[in-house]
């Protein structure tokens, strides 16, 4: 185990008082001196937080200030590396505006500019009009996020919304475009959008419960009060979560409800907007499905069937229950079909194959196929879409780690694809410096673990190079091989960037995640610390070079192979980190627990989804040991995890660990999930993580 201790000031660290408190379930008392650092008033604090208890506060402050003065000797290193990260981009950037009928809707930000514009110009350009300036609206709020965004049909109003606390509960608005004022319409407690109806008089919106769930579906007319919302669906399971949105021809309202495995759409006629929803294909536990818009008939994105990598299906929209569904496009094992998108003349398909995605174009009218291809050996592909439905044209976007993001409009008839825009880097980039490569790591049962690696030409493959290799491995999330300026203020200071493509992603397929969830979690931290030691075997970095990194589940993943092998880490950073697994998964009443049972087990009503949890839970796992330095970053007003657990499992590796390294914790009083709102601030954040990167491994 190296001791980088020598690299921070010898300062006592904060440490909680303990309070006897034990957690009982399943005849087993787990000890949890702690707990108190949970604030009693939970639900307050996300939305007012100033309502913290104050000795909580007391010991979150002390925290900020002990991790300030361990990193004090960094500060210029801070301000070094912000100021790269912020010359790589493109202050006054703009998206490629989007055609929909008349006009053409896009973002854009000014110079020195925090927070997203919004605006639109007229179908074939003129100068731009700016609906929302989101650093007007940010004005006077320590933190400012805006959720969507939606112009009606019509062209005449926008829905907005905003969270000025980080908790995630949105505010919703109307604004008029012809003034640029918004209306008297207030709607408070969102998920953050909403779905216009086909008069464009009123809208629905998921309002969210005082537990942070999305309970409720309520349609809002235009000039009335909130108060007098009529509510269209109630889901009555708090383990769902639950979505409104709509077509791009504007023909349904569609609720989609669904947790980690299954789900279940309801329809309303967007003429009819309180109607009762009618269901399409009642739940089912284990099959997912999605709705796409297809005019007369629906596609739908299922694993019916057995189809572990899904397929496609259609049904007429005027009866799409199961019984009328027709199979279209097959199940092919080892091909992960990720996404679709309908058009009058198309079915559109992002798709996994051999670990990378591609676009799979078909025509309705002939049933052919034609893929769009790219060459590298790693790479990133979003699928944007349209808003537009009778179209010939879609829009996508391309990048590697090595190649500035693309965006592309492709001509599905002509096979043309037209370069809209390359990412700028204002300071640089000579893509022909870096080298890309994917290659694979031995895990411990015999599966290869797919790595995407950037580094320098000129960095030494002799061992001596320091690496950051990140991971996730969560709720099927693939993390993409996709170009990211800021990761090259490492890797121009001679680090190797590594993404560990572990299992828990779809990185390899459906199986590749079921193979990472529940009873096989553990594969997970496996394959992790696998690719660790194959980083090292094959002379990218050394044991003592490597900075582990990972956030929300991938903090989970964090304080797992900090406790299953330290010795393979120089540091670990551990981002809003999961860390008290155990504790929140037998915790009902908190925002997430219900709905993320099936992707842990519910130790509540099982006593062997208890045991297989308790066996890798972080902070339960915690023991006498030598660990290296870690630094854990949380958010105050955090509904996924909350900052209790990361203050918990910091006091927790205090007390028992055996070595003088430091476990620092970093906590943003103003702040939920995401971190800092505005651009640039979160590029200080990052600059912190990267500058605690470089202190340990020597760099700094």
């Amino acid at each position: 185990m190296p001791n980088n201790s020598a690299r921070f000031p010898r300062i006592e660290a904060p440490l909680p008082h303990r309070r006897d408190y034990a957690h009982v379930a399943h005849d087993i008392s787990r000890p949890d001196e702690y707990a108190w650092l949970r604030a009693d008033n939970w639900q307050e604090v996300f939305t007012a937080p100033e309502k913290l208890d104050p000795e909580i506060r007391r010991h979150l402050d002390a925290e900020n200030a002990y991790q300030k003065l361990l990193m004090s000797d960094t500060a210029e290193l801070q301000s070094v590396l912000y100021l790269e990260m912020k010359g790589r981009i493109k202050e006054d950037d703009s998206s490629v505006p989007m055609k929909d009928g008349l006009y053409a809707y896009g973002t854009s930000y000014v110079t020195g500019g925090q927070h997203p514009r919004y605006f639109r110009v007229a179908r074939d350009g003129s100068d731009p009009t700016v609906l929302i300036d989101g650093d007007a609206e940010a004005e006077g709020h320590a933190y400012f996020r805006i959720g969507s965004v939606d112009h009606s049909s019509d062209h005449q109003r926008l829905l907005w919304g905003y969270d000025d606390k980080g908790s995630e509960f949105y505010t919703l608005k109307v604004r008029g475009i012809a003034g640029a004022r918004d209306l008297d319409d207030l709607i408070e407690n969102t998920g953050g959008s909403g779905e216009w109806d086909a008069s464009n008089t009123g809208f629905f919106y998921t309002r969210l419960d005082e537990n942070h769930r999305p309970s409720q579906i309520f349609h809002h007319r235009l000039g009335t009060a909130q108060s007098e919302d009529r509510l269209i669906y109630e889901e009555q399971d708090p383990g769902f979560f639950m979505d409104v949105g709509g077509t791009r021809l504007g023909d349904w309202i569609m609720i989609s409800i669904g947790d980690h495995e299954t789900s279940e759409y309801r329809l309303i006629p967007a003429n009819v907007p309180f109607a009762a929803p009618k269901v399409v294909k009642p739940r089912e536990v284990g099959i997912q499905y999605d709705l796409e818009e297809g005019g007369d008939i629906f596609f739908i994105l299922t694993n019916s069937g057995g189809a572990k990598d899904f397929r496609i299906m259609t049904a007429p929209a005027s009866d799409p229950r199961e019984e009328n569904w027709t199979e279209l496009v097959g199940h092919e094992p080892g091909r992960l079909i990720l996404s679709i998108i309908g058009f009058r003349d198309w079915l559109v398909r992002l798709e996994r194959k051999d670990g990378l995605p591609r676009l799979v174009v078909r025509e309705r009218s002939t049933g052919s196929e034609h893929i769009v291809a790219f060459d590298e050996e790693a790479y990133s592909l979003g699928l944007s879409g349209s808003y537009e439905y009778d179209t010939d044209v879609i829009r996508f976007s391309y990048s590697s780690m090595t190649t500035p993001a693309q965006v592309f409009d492709y001509d599905m008839r002509t096979r043309e694809r037209e370069l809209l825009k390359t990412q700028e880097v204002p300071s640089g980039h000579d893509a022909s410096n870096y080298v890309t490569r994917r290659i694979m790591a031995p895990a411990h049962d015999g599966e290869q673990v797919p790595v995407s690696l950037l580094y320098r030409k000129d960095t030494p493959l002799d061992g001596s190079a320091p690496c950051l290799l990140y991971g996730y491995g969560s709720y099927g999330i693939t993390i993409p091989a996709s170009f990211n300026t800021n990761c090259l203020s490492l890797v121009d200071r001679g680090f190797v960037y590594a993404i560990a493509h572990i299992r828990g992603g779809k990185d390899k397929g459906y199986a590749w995640y079921e193979e990472g969830k529940r009873e096989k979690k553990e594969n997970t931290f496996h394959d992790f610390i696998s690719a660790a030691h194959h980083l090292v075997a094959k002379g990218f970095t050394s044991p003592d070079r490597i900075v582990a990194q990972g956030g929300s589940a991938g903090g989970m993943l964090m304080g797992a192979v900090a406790n299953m092998a330290p010795e393979a880490f120089a540091g670990i950073i551990a981002e809003v980190p999961f860390v008290d697994v155990l504790t929140t998964m037998l915790d009902a009443t908190l925002p997430l627990t219900p709905p993320e049972w099936p992707e842990w087990g519910n130790p509540i009503a099982s006593f062997d989804d208890y045991q297989t949890i308790a066996a890798y839970s972080p902070y339960d796992k915690v023991k006498a040991q030598a660990y290296p330095p870690i630094l854990a970053v949380a958010g105050l007003t955090d509904p996924r995890v909350t900052y209790w657990e990361p203050a918990k499992w910091v006091a927790r590796l205090r007390e028992l660990k055996t070595d003088d390294n430091p476990v620092l914790f970093k906590i943003n009083m103003d702040a939920g999930h995401a971190g800092a709102s505005g651009r640039f601030s979160r590029l200080e954040e990052i600059a912190f993580t990267y500058a605690f990167a470089l202190k340990v491994v020597g760099n700094a």
